[in-house]
């Protein structure tokens, strides 16, 4: 798994930034983005907050929580997600027992199709 720092670089390189444009976004120093691209440093939560939106990715996949570095970038999931939280534990797990079958009848539904 990679470190914080190194999925910071490969996301600012991959948005074509510069540690600079990345700084001055951030509104600190280049040495600073250094610092936490080597994991030397750690930003605050405020700062981490700042990267992700800025990088186009979340708080969860720079510390590690998920792999997937857009996971939950939809509002409309999201939306979904958040509305399934505040429902009753029988709700909610009838909600998602929904939600599993349908995810495992498309897994079979594609594996049938290979």
């Amino acid at each position: 798994m990679d470190t914080f720092g190194k999925k910071i670089t490969d996301l600012r390189k991959a948005n074509k930034m510069s540690q600079a444009e990345l700084a001055k976004a951030l509104k600190t120093s280049t040495s600073v983005i250094g610092r936490y691209e080597r994991d030397e440093m750690t930003p605050s939560i405020d700062a981490a907050r700042k990267i992700a939106k800025i990088l186009n990715t979340t708080v969860g996949y720079l510390l590690g929580e998920t792999e997937q570095e857009n996971l939950f970038k939809d509002p409309d999931m999201l939306k979904r997600l958040n509305e399934i939280e505040k429902m009753e534990p029988e709700e909610k797990n009838n909600i998602l027992s929904v939600i599993d079958g349908f995810i495992k009848s498309v897994k079979l539904k594609n594996i049938a199709a290979l």
